[in-house]
Parts: structure tokens; C-alpha cells; sequence
């Protein structure tokens, strides 16, 4: 049996199909509410509290990498299957775990969900433990289920997949974010400029402003009350492959920032710096498909040199090897006090609209 047929076997509940487009393109209920990053988990107390439930929290609160302040991936709400009324089930991301071998009343409220064809299923198929759906309650909404015969089952397959069940809500967020991010339109100019300057184009949204644009550099800035985001590229000739290793990367980029990027401009000793000396915060770097190109993305914190100011960065290197050039694209900002995963992510979104367009 396919994924998606395992799907329409899920939703069996008649008050559910109700919302669900027969089509399967959407649905005609409201739009799916709650805060970017909040996960809404749905599963017996008693599973909840033991060792199910501990690791389903501890992986999607893992801490985002390399912030300079503690901060999980994402909120965990827990939800007792008999108190989801219809208010919980139009939260934009819900989890259902359930297994076979528990017989309280929670675990049969979620098992109830299951059709017969679904649970011969759950108990023959070994590899099946997670199937996902989208705007199943809610517009705009991600579910997922982790079932498994037993809970020691489910428990290991949970273990081994950890990175794969987070990674998808995190699509799930990005492309909620996506969305919306330029609903109130781009910087002006910026497309122009990337295109003379830099034979590149990249997505700035409104409410930033063009700082600097020079032939190897461009520099966008948005300065809020309680945070300032900052998105900058710079390029240079390629050379040889040996320029995408983690050290030559932070050289390039303290080249950089210590050229262009200040915290108090009056100041030439406030340049931005790689913070490359706190041991249990490394610069974290990794080879990734960036829409089609090979490249680095590198993780880190970045200082001022005169020690007044610092915050996460997140960074792409790629090469435009028609015209021989090494591009380095960056998002970083300064927000004391305040959570940052979220503006992280509104920055990541930003650098993944970057593509070159020279001849």
C-alpha cells in the first residue's frame, strides 16, 4: 500500500473529512493558527511522561545550533487526547503518537483515528512508523503521525530518524514563511544593482534598506526597535577547491566584515569578527545542495573586535563557475534579549532567493 492511500485510511474520523478537500488540493476550513515554531503533540499522558514522550520532546527542543543564547528548535505543547476540541486541532503543526500496546484511554482515543486496513499495517510493516499531511484540519497546516506496534519500537525508529522527522516542520516553517515574507513587496533598486554589480540576484524584502553596493559587495539592512537583520554578499575570483574549507571561509569573511562592517561606524576598532574562541560554540560548516549548486553553509557567531556587540550568523558559499567567481552570501543579527531562531529562519529564506543571472 502507497504512503498516500495509507493517508485517506487515516482520516476516517467523518468529522475530519468535512474539512478535507475530496480532491485532496486543500481545504476549505480556516486557517491553521499558533506561532511559528510551536509543536502541538497529541498523545497519551502516561506515554507522554515515560520514555515515548521524553524523546519526542527532547527532539524537537534540541537546541538550534550555534545561537549565542539557549533556544530549542522548536515549542512543544503537549495536548490529552481528550481534551483536542476543535480550537487545538487548527494548530499550524500537530503530532499524533500513538502504539499498539497501550490500552489506556488517551492511546485508544488516538488509535480510534485508525482504520482497520491501517493498523494490520502498523502491526506487519516494520519500516512504517511516520506518515505526514498537510491542511488536514486547517489551511496551511502540517500533521504528522509516529505510530509503531510497540512503544520500544517506535522508541528505536524515532532514535534513528530524528533529523528527518524535525526536518520536515522545518520545510514546514520555511515555506510558511516564504509566503509571507514579501507579501509587502522587495527593496527597490536592489535587483538592478545585484545585476550590474554582481551578475546575481537576490530577494530583499520591504522594509530593509541598501547600505552599501559596491562592485564585490552589497550590503541590506533592516534596523527594528528590539533587533537589526543584515544580509550581505561578497565575491572573488575561484581559484581551487581548497577556498570552501572552513578555515579559508572565516578568513574570507573577517576580510570582509573588516572592511565594510562595523558596530559603531565612528569607530574603526568595532569591525565584525568571527568568534572562533569559545569552545563549546564552533563555527559549524557543511556541504549542501544549494538549488541545484554545490556549497558550504557555514554556522557561527560573529563580535564586534571591541567586544561591544555579537549574535548568529548563517552563511552560503558558492561558485558561479562560467565567470570564474566565488560568492559569499550572509545573514547575521544583533537582537539582545530577544529569541532569535525565527529571524534566523526569516534570513535563511532571504539568502536561498539568491541565483546568479550574468551572461
Amino acid at each position: 500500500m502507497k504512503m498516500k492511500n495509507l493517508l485517506i485510511l487515516i482520516v476516517a474520523v467523518a468529522m475530519f473529512s468535512s474539512c478535507s478537500d475530496p480532491k485532496g488540493g486543500g481545504t476549505t476550513g480556516p486557517p491553521a493558527s499558533g506561532l511559528p515554531g510551536d509543536m502541538y503533540l497529541i498523545m497519551d499522558s502516561a506515554q507522554w511522561k515515560g520514555p515515548l514522550g521524553q524523546l519526542i520532546d527532547s527532539t524537537f527542543t534540541r537546541n538550534m545550533q550555534v545561537l549565542n543564547r539557549t533556544e530549542p528548535i522548536f515549542r512543544m505543547r503537549w495536548i490529552d487526547p481528550r481534551k483536542l476540541n476543535f480550537v487545538l486541532k487548527q494548530r499550524r503543526n500537530l503530532i499524533f503518537a500513538v502504539t499498539l500496546d497501550q490500552n489506556s484511554a488517551g492511546a485508544k482515543r488516538v488509535r480510534g483515528m485508525f482504520t482497520k486496513q491501517s493498523i494490520d499495517r502498523i502491526k506487519s510493516d516494520t519500516s512504517f512508523f511516520m506518515t505526514t499531511s498537510s491542511n488536514l484540519f486547517a489551511k496551511g497546516q502540517e500533521v504528522m503521525f509516529l505510530v509503531g506496534s510497540s512503544e520500544e519500537k517506535l522508541i528505536k525508529k524515532i532514535k534513528n530518524n530524528q533529523d528527518k522527522i524535525t526536518a520536515h516542520f522545518d520545510r514546514a516553517e520555511v515555506n510558511r514563511l516564504t509566503s509571507t515574507l514579501f507579501k509587502s513587496g522587495q527593496l527597490k533598486g536592489v535587483t538592478d544593482l545585484m545585476q550590474k554589480n554582481m551578475q546575481a540576484e537576490i530577494r530583499i524584502p520591504f522594509g530593509f534598506d541598501l547600505v552599501t553596493a559596491e562592485n564585490d559587495f552589497i550590503w541590506a539592512r533592516q534596523i527594528n526597535p528590539k533587533d537589526d537583520k543584515d544580509i550581505f554578499i561578497a565575491r572573488k575570483p575561484y581559484r581551487s577547491i581548497e577556498q570552501f574549507r572552513k578555515d579559508s571561509l572565516i578568513a574570507f569573511r573577517d576580510q570582509v566584515c573588516k572592511k565594510h562592517l562595523f558596530g559603531d561606524p565612528e569607530r574603526l576598532q568595532s569591525y565584525l569578527v568571527t568568534e572562533t574562541k569559545i569552545s563549546y560554540k564552533p563555527v559549524i560548516t557543511r556541504e549542501v545542495n544549494f538549488h541545484g549548486k554545490y556549497a558550504v553553509e557555514m554556522r557561527g557567531l560573529w563580535r564586534t573586535n571591541n567586544l561591544t556587540m555579537g549574535g548568529p550568523f548563517l552563511s552560503y558559499t558558492l561558485v558561479d563557475e562560467k565567470n570564474g567567481l566565488l560568492y559569499y552570501i550572509e545573514g547575521f543579527t544583533y537582537a539582545p534579549g530577544k529569541e532569535q531562531r525565527e529571524i534566523m529562519r526569516e534570513l535563511d529564506v532571504i539568502l536561498n532567493t539568491f541565483k546568479f543571472t550574468g551572461k
